[in-house]
């Protein structure tokens, strides 16, 4: 598939304590079990980390957040600056059970749009998402202007929003484990009995 896959593995993981990515869910890593669910289908992935001696292991490109301390959005900026695909999915280290079949089904789904973003009973997820490369420059205005939410962004592009009745192949039970993340303590507890 042309298109890449960029893992923000740079937040501070000040809720849960300790660096998620690393957290181990059916005694693998989480960001292992990313990285292998992603080249199912991608084989471009990169991770934007201001760590890259901790991730080497994992054999991806890594590129350092070129707006450190700013979140996801300049996680976002980072990774579609360095990557060589038009279309990026963007996932955070946080969510265990992504799905390579769902990324493709949201690629798909971009045709000419700045991003494809899935909304799940209700909720936008930006952070398991297509977005274009071109976004990357709107990504700077914003954090320029002190508007460092990805919400500030996808009011600036054109956004395709997908719901769950757009993805009949995925049951609702399916959906809600794909977008399950991890940010305390007791969420770690509840991915490891969601295996």
């Amino acid at each position: 598939m042309k298109a890449g896959a960029v893992i923000l593995a740079g937040g501070k993981s000040s809720r849960m304590g300790t660096n998620k990515a690393l957290l181990k869910i059916n005694g693998k890593p989480n960001i292992e079990r990313i990285v292998e669910e992603l080249r199912l289908v991608f084989t471009d992935l990169i991770l934007v980390t201001n760590q890259p001696e901790t991730y080497e292991y994992l054999g991806v490109k890594q590129t350092p957040d070129l707006f450190p301390g700013l979140g996801p959005l300049a996680g976002l900026h980072a990774g579609l600056t360095a990557s060589e695909d038009d279309l990026n999915l963007l996932v955070a280290c946080d969510m265990p059970f992504v799905s390579s079949r769902l990324a493709e089904r949201l690629v798909e789904q971009c045709g000419e749009m700045d991003a494809v973003i899935p909304v799940i009973n209700g909720r936008e997820h930006p952070l398991f998402a297509i977005f274009h490369k071109r976004t990357a420059k709107k990504a700077v205005k914003c954090m320029e202007t002190g508007r460092l939410s990805m919400k500030d962004l996808l009011e600036q592009i054109n956004v395709r929003y997908v719901t769950e009745k757009e993805l009949p192949e995925f049951s609702s039970h399916e959906l809600e484990r794909i977008f399950f993340n991890m940010n305390r303590p007791d969420e770690y507890e509840a991915a490891n009995k969601y295996v």
